[in-house]
């Protein structure tokens, strides 16, 4: 009797084990394309830890993600197109996400999992689009897309600025993993929207010195023309991120977590450079096949098996209602999702899914993908199976199919925008012809003053220029303000105060001791306060950090914090302006944000 009593409690014990909610951590690389991995085949580079989530779990054949890094954040954390979530860019505001959008996270938070996200946001900075109000209990990294300073960066503590130390990628993986142990008695989510390999393209020593001197012997489509320098630092970039996934899955092992552990990896687009990519037509910001085909691997041991291949197309929509589904967590949004649930084929089981069209839609272009065929954004037609490279254009040989797929594209837009889909011309630029899209500008103003989050920071990327004040850089994200010289100049934001009150006001600065004294006034309505521009602060550009030249981030230097007292706000729609007063010198200054701190109400 004692024997059946020990092992009935042992069949217990087992079964609790095996009922345990599995943890999830989640992969996001940033920029890199599908042909950067060696399971792919790409032998300038060796990449074991992440080859090893396909070899010891499954890998999609097919995957497609969006062509910019902000639409498949959004894609990914709500299981639904980008476009209706409201993100319809990946700066000035139009990579915000709608906040009656609910996320995977908050799915998870909501059953019970300690979540925590570390790395590029990239889906609204302020509260409540900031990753604290979408289900994140844990947020360590930046919100902005670009960011200029990949060693000893400055970065934010669920909204508290600070400046850590070390690499990038190393430090917010650091912080992972202190997250994971944290955790590792309860179940937990844990995001890790990496990086790189986004430029500036900044890597350790360690990394820089496997490629420095490669000869890079795949190369891209551009040929000789492909900047070597570009690829040789995202060889050692993707090194240094595939250390860092075998750190996490070390930690795992240690923590005797990897049994109940899904582990994702993915990439938010396609290649940003020319380099190797399997042949594919096409690289980050376009809808062809090779801007927005992204690997995709999970490995869950013992649920997973080792070497599974999910044949049938896929999209970064289909995460949330997978992932949900493979750890028995309720999905909270009801909202109706466009992804599918391929918990099934993960599993091992079949799948009751049917045909499927794809939409990838980028600026006014939109491209529709099937299981075997690609509608491109200008009506080109291309069998996928016996043409992967889209070298061969079959609409006039199909027309059925292509108009088919026409219809389906332009039904899809009408639904989202409310017009009908116009292709753009064979060999346009830009952002086609297509006179029913989206304008390439967000109304919404920017939340200021929640009490749960009081601290509000408005970056220039946030804020508009006048007067000759200028960006530092073409890319709004990895810039701040300069060129602010005369009385007639100002910045200005467009802000919404959810909460009448006391703010403190401050802004980030650098002014040459030769220009210090200006005096400034920050206004909303008829409230002001004033401030005088002092010390000075200019300390150098910090340009010595790149293996290769910027194209888009600026040089950045180390801002300086200058108070500018309290301002009562009313709780309101207004301009919050910043000019200038005096000016003794030859400039004010260079601003990188404005804060607004609620200190009473």
């Amino acid at each position: 009797m004692m024997k059946l009593f020990c092992l009935s409690i042992a069949l217990l014990a087992v079964h609790s084990i095996q009922a345990a909610p599995p943890n999830v951590v989640v992969f996001l690389a940033d920029d890199s394309g599908w042909g950067d991995y060696s399971i792919n085949g790409n032998t300038n580079i060796q990449t074991p830890n992440i080859d090893s989530l396909s070899k010891a779990g499954a890998s999609f054949d097919r995957f497609f993600v969006c062509a910019l890094c902000a639409p498949t954040r959004a894609e990914f954390l709500t299981g639904r197109y980008h476009s209706r979530s409201g993100v319809l860019g990946v700066s000035t505001g139009q990579e915000r996400m709608n906040t009656d959008e609910k996320t995977i996270a908050d799915s998870f938070l909501a059953s019970g999992y300690a979540t925590g996200a570390f790395g590029k946001w990239h889906n609204g900075s302020q509260w409540p689009y900031h990753p604290n109000a979408r289900g994140f209990q844990e947020y360590v990294g930046y919100t902005s897309g670009h960011w200029g300073e990949y060693f000893d960066p400055p970065l934010e503590h669920n909204g508290q600025a600070f400046r850590a130390k070390g690499f990038i990628v190393d430090v917010l993986v650091g912080r992972a993993m202190e997250f994971i142990e944290t955790n590792r008695e309860k179940p937990f989510f844990c995001y890790v929207p990496l990086t790189t390999p986004h430029s500036p393209f900044s890597v350790p020593d360690e990394h820089w010195n496997k490629f420095k001197d490669s000869p890079v012997t795949m190369r891209g489509a551009e040929g000789d023309k492909e900047d070597l320098a570009v690829t040789r630092t995202v060889l050692a970039m993707v090194d240094n991120i595939d250390m860092n996934v075998g750190r996490v899955l070390k930690k795992l092992d240690e923590l005797k977590l990897t049994e109940n552990t899904i582990v994702v990896y993915f990439s938010d687009n396609g290649p940003n450079s020319g380099r190797w990519n399997g042949g594919m037509k096409g690289k980050k910001g376009v809808t062809d096949e090779g801007g927005v085909r992204s690997v995709l691997f999970m490995r869950w041991p013992g649920k997973i098996k080792p070497g599974t291949m999910i044949t049938p197309i896929a999209g970064a929509i289909d995460l949330l209602p997978t992932l949900t589904k493979l750890a028995s967590v309720p999905m909270v949004s009801t909202k109706p999702l466009d992804g599918w649930d391929f918990s099934t084929l993960l599993l091992g089981g079949e799948t009751k899914h049917g045909s499927r069209e794809l939409m990838n839609y980028n600026g006014g272009r939109l491209s529709v993908r099937t299981q075997t065929h690609r509608l491109d954004a200008v009506g080109g037609l291309f069998d996928m199976v016996a043409d992967p490279n889209q070298k061969k254009d079959i609409a006039a040989e199909q027309p059925e199919l292509a108009a088919k797929l026409a219809v389906k594209a332009t039904a899809w837009h009408e639904e989202i925008f409310g017009s009908p889909y116009a292709a753009a011309p064979v060999g346009g630029k830009g952002k086609g012809s297509n006179k029913g899209g989206p304008k390439n500008e967000d109304k919404r103003p920017y939340p200021v003053g929640y009490s749960e989050f009081p601290i509000t920071m408005l970056p220039a990327r946030d804020g508009e220029p006048h007067g000759g004040v200028q960006r530092s850089s073409s890319a709004p994200n990895c810039s701040y303000f300069v060129n602010w010289k005369t009385k007639d100049a100002s910045m200005t934001w467009d802000i919404d105060v959810h909460t009448a009150g006391e703010y403190e006001a401050s802004i980030e600065y650098v002014c040459p001791q030769a220009d210090v004294g200006s005096m400034i006034v920050l206004s909303f309505g008829d409230a002001k306060t004033t401030g005088k521009v002092i010390p000075g602060w200019y300390p150098r550009l910090l340009d010595d950090q790149d293996r290769a030249a910027r194209k888009g981030e600026s040089y950045m230097r180390d801002f300086h914090t200058l108070s500018l007292g309290t301002i009562k706000l009313a709780a309101q729609r207004g301009l919050l302006t910043l000019r200038a007063l005096e000016i003794p010198g030859q400039s004010v200054a260079e601003v990188l944000r404005v804060t607004l701190t609620l200190k009473s109400k």
